[in-house]
């Protein structure tokens, strides 16, 4: 079984006003919630199991998965519940833990982003044992470090402050991370000594020396990251040119 999970809990708080009265998931782009356009990719995708995260006005985006199953016949919508902490990125996966079956590799979302870029392809040939990032060239002060010729995850940059984590050298490529990544569920237990909240990136970082952390470039990606008011217009418009 495909399975997914969706990292919808955030504050929004580059969104708001909206995010005042209703979860950044919810937001609408052209008169349809982000959940919406999302679960609708992965349904057309084939994935048969799709966890969200709730944490900001939790009952009202768990009302509305309630309310939208119906449209997705064949799809298990499951909710994992971080009413009482928000746990991060790394942190929320963990906790969503037991809500996925342990032989499938997990496509991973954030809500907010919008892609041109098939999951299919995504998904295919992911590790065994490890992970997929989707990358690409686009500009970014944070970068992705990978190694040239095995295009393993080594480090990352961040190009304005100089700050790195990991192994950065001239000959690295350097690449923007997405969102979107493949995680296969044997890396749950090397989470097992990490806080109750850590970002994802981190903890791909601290394990990419001894497992298989893999950048999966797409040079056509076309990306738009729906992070703040003013890009609700743009989003519409990608959208549509999408479609």
């Amino acid at each position: 079984m495909r399975q997914a999970m969706i990292f919808a809990a955030g504050l929004g708080t580059r969104l708001r006003p909206l995010t005042d009265t209703m979860p950044k998931a919810m937001v609408p782009v052209g008169g349809r919630p982000l959940i919406d356009i999302l679960l609708t990719k992965l349904y057309n995708a084939g994935f048969g199991r799709v966890v969200v995260n709730v944490h900001h006005f939790a009952d009202m985006l768990e009302q509305h998965l309630n309310e939208v199953t119906p449209r997705f016949e064949g799809m298990t919508i499951l909710v994992s519940d971080e009413r009482e902490l928000l746990l991060d990125t790394g942190g929320g996966l963990r906790h969503a833990a037991p809500l996925f079956d342990a032989s499938s590799p997990i496509l991973i979302h954030n809500v907010d982003i919008l892609s041109n870029t098939s999951l299919n392809a995504v998904y295919a040939d992911a590790p065994a044992d490890g992970a997929k990032l989707l990358v690409s060239a686009r500009p970014s002060s944070r970068m992705l470090v990978f190694n040239p010729s095995s295009f393993r995850l080594e480090g990352w940059i961040n190009q304005n402050t100089g700050e790195t984590k990991g192994c950065v050298n001239e000959d690295s490529v350097r690449l923007a991370f997405s969102g979107i990544h493949i995680f296969h569920p044997s890396l749950f237990p090397l989470m097992q000594s990490f806080p109750d909240k850590f970002s994802i990136i981190d903890f791909y970082l601290t394990i990419c020396a001894d497992n298989e952390i893999l950048g999966f470039n797409d040079i056509n990606l076309r990306l738009l990251d729906v992070g703040k008011v003013d890009s609700l217009s743009a989003a519409e418009a990608f959208l549509h040119k999408a479609q």
